[in-house]
């Protein structure tokens, strides 16, 4: 996986090439105008105190905090996609990362990949922050071979053992530990503003809905990709911050296991429901029309994950 970074993403569009392809993707005419408008000719001033400088008239880039400014971008970098099959392209804000299969050692398609959005990212003016470009390599053969670093532009990346995506510390070897120590650290800091508004006597709904979007938002995040692997050890000690928040509020909380249970069943419905989904074949009904077909696996590590799982919690209430 290469993880790739753009200094100043949101800055360097181009009005005329974003209009381009808008225009491809079938926009009215009068809105690619209002966009082409909107972005050029914007004047621009710095205001400290009672100085002000003076205007500077500015044709590239959205408008910092405008709220189109992500959707722009996400339309400036629609055509940023994977050329071969083997590989995944994922564009996340002001980040792109590269997930390429290897099979048999050949990583042929895998750098293909990476010269052809090292080439797409010049040609759209984007410039790639190398110092921020990670590679993480997961590989679980027994007699694992040396990789050769990834080079962009002659410069060769940094491979890292763990990298923060997007909100998720993926280890190279796929265990969660560095990333619920990360959670836990958040969570007992958060805790703290929770037992503070107990001092100061705010009542029981109050505490939480406070724990709801504070604490119980943190443990949660991203709680299908990570919690089925995760160790026992690792899943008790969140179950602690829980317990801890329900002595503190005062009444009961849903447990963690329930979440991740409801999120499972509830997003595996989803891609059920969504035929375009990259992920609907894998949940496919057996001809009986009642229970969806089990993926086997011969290890704990694909058959603890999300969809063996969700398979067995939607069969488990047919």
């Amino acid at each position: 996986m290469l993880f790739v970074d753009y200094s100043s993403a949101f800055n360097i569009i181009v009005p005329a090439t974003l209009v381009a392809k808008v225009k491809t993707l079938g926009l009215n005419r009068y809105l690619c105008s209002w966009i082409l408008d909107f972005l050029t000719a914007r004047s621009q001033v710095v205001r400290m105190g009672n100085n002000t400088s003076s205007p500077l008239t500015l044709n590239t880039g959205a408008p910092q905090g405008c709220v189109l400014r992500p959707l722009l971008y996400s339309l400036y970098t629609h055509d940023c996609t994977a050329t071969h099959s083997s590989n995944v392209t994922m564009i996340f804000t002001n980040g792109t990362t590269v997930i390429g299969l290897l099979t048999d050692n050949d990583d042929m398609a895998y750098r293909e990949e990476v010269s052809t959005l090292t080439k797409w990212s010049q040609e759209n003016h984007l410039s790639l922050n190398i110092d921020k470009t990670k590679e993480l390599v997961v590989d679980f053969r027994r007699q694992s071979r040396e990789h050769t670093p990834i080079t962009i532009d002659k410069t060769p990346v940094e491979r890292v053992n763990s990298f923060k995506f997007p909100g998720v510390h993926i280890n190279e070897d796929l265990i969660w530990s560095t990333h619920t120590d990360a959670v836990l650290k958040k969570a007992h800091q958060r805790l703290f503003f929770l037992s503070r508004l107990r001092k100061f006597g705010m009542s029981p709904s109050i505490l939480r809905t406070f724990y709801t979007c504070t604490v119980e938002s943190i443990l949660t995040g991203c709680i299908t990709a990570w919690s089925g692997n995760s160790t026992a050890g690792n899943r008790k000690a969140l179950q602690r911050v829980v317990r801890t928040a329900r002595h503190i509020v005062g009444g009961e909380l849903p447990s963690l296991q329930d979440i991740y249970t409801r999120q499972c069943i509830r997003k595996a419905r989803r891609i059920i429901s969504d035929s375009s989904h990259p992920s609907h074949r894998l949940l496919s009904l057996l001809p009986s029309g009642r229970c969806l077909r089990s993926i086997r696996s011969r290890t704990s590590r694909p058959r603890d994950s999300f969809f063996p799982e969700a398979i067995r919690l939607m069969n488990s209430q047919n």
